[in-house]
């Protein structure tokens, strides 16, 4: 499946968003009408009681790109040195949207057409790779090469989804990449904080920082998951470097 030579031509990739408005109250006056059809449509089948959209927007808000923005890109790509991989990463990250995504495109652009560079991400082609895409439009900024992936049907998109390879063509549902490093002895990303809290770290706290670090953890894990599939040596723990 992968060799070392194109394991060492794959940007490994995670991203991290919050609700657009640190509230329901603050969100666009056009907008509110918009999420108040989108909460009662994604609630309608719950066994829960159905929240106000004031609350849900709080709750869910963050992972959809009409109601979200991006405060954290991290990527990075595998190096050998002998039989031990290494794995060099950049993050982009802070409270303005417009220069994460600019920082980003720019370092993504950088990487040559040839030999071919590939994305990977677990769920990326779910939620990472279109949600970065449609954020780049909402900001009126040029989509990097790599993310000129719009229009095309899901068999075209070339990029490596982490989730896709563990499926092997079944239609399962979704598995978090916590539950493959757990089954696969990977160190957990989630040691430290998990994705719902993201949220309330950014808004709350203020803590950028910490999303980038927890961040680049996910880009490591996926990036232990795609080694522990082409069964070579796991990155050790010095092997993380933040450039």
């Amino acid at each position: 499946m992968f060799n070392r030579e194109n394991l060492q031509r794959l940007i490994f990739l995670d991203i991290e968003t919050v609700s657009l408005t640190r509230n329901y109250d603050s969100l666009p006056e056009r907008l509110k009408p918009h999420w108040d059809k989108k909460s009662t449509y994604l609630q309608r089948n719950s066994p829960d009681p159905v929240l106000p959209p004031a609350e849900f927007y709080v709750e869910r808000a963050a992972i959809y790109a009409e109601f979200a923005k991006v405060v954290c890109i991290s990527s990075g790509y595998l190096k050998f040195e002998g039989d031990t991989p290494v794995l060099k990463v950049k993050s982009c990250y802070g409270p303005d949207e417009a220069l994460v995504l600019q920082e980003f495109g720019h370092m993504l652009d950088r990487f040559p057409t040839v030999p071919k560079w590939l994305l990977c991400a677990h769920n990326g082609k779910e939620f990472d790779f279109p949600f970065l895409g449609r954020r780049f439009l909402v900001n009126g900024i040029e989509l990097p090469r790599l993310l000129q992936i719009q229009g095309r049907k899901p068999w075209e998109i070339p990029h490596i989804d982490t989730m896709e390879l563990w499926k092997f063509g079944d239609y399962k549902s979704f598995v978090s990449l916590d539950l493959l490093t757990a089954l696969l002895d990977i160190p957990s990303p989630k040691e430290q904080m998990d994705g719902s809290m993201v949220g309330s770290t950014f808004w709350e706290e203020g803590d950028c920082e910490r999303i980038r670090k927890y961040c680049e953890q996910d880009v490591l894990a996926t990036a232990q998951l795609v080694l522990k599939f082409a069964r070579q040596k796991l990155i050790p723990e010095d092997g993380l470097i933040s450039v």
